[in-house]
């Protein structure tokens, strides 16, 4: 009797975790710092980049931003993708309407955050 009353509540508490960690349209996530020195899991431009569109060499103006899922995909090894837009409607460094990610990395290494 024991063993199946286990059994269910495992598998209810796994279907839980599982279910909090996919990412729906309209998520609201933060912006943390990178890392190490660059963004790894979010496809934020390099700093020579920056220099060369005339901006100031540094991630500074991206990291407490409050950004939305606006588009999720998943390729066929199961990797998650979104696509990050500011919660404001402004622009990353003056130029990207909207930035790509891997989801559960850049959970992971820290670079983004669920706001609950």
């Amino acid at each position: 009797m024991k063993t199946p009353f286990l059994t269910l509540l495992f598998t209810a508490f796994f279907i839980t975790i599982t279910a909090q960690e996919t990412p729906q349209v309209g998520d609201q996530l933060m912006v943390n710092g990178p890392s190490n020195q660059f963004y790894n899991h979010v496809d934020f431009p390099q700093l020579n980049f920056l220099v060369k569109r005339g901006k100031i060499a540094n991630y500074k103006s991206v990291k407490g931003n409050h950004v939305e899922i606006s588009h999720v995909e998943t390729d066929k090894n199961g990797t998650q993708y979104v696509t990050l837009k500011k919660k404001d409607g402004g622009k990353f460094f003056g130029y990207l309407n909207s930035v790509k990610a891997n989801y559960n990395k850049s959970i992971n290494s820290g670079e983004l955050s669920v706001i609950q």
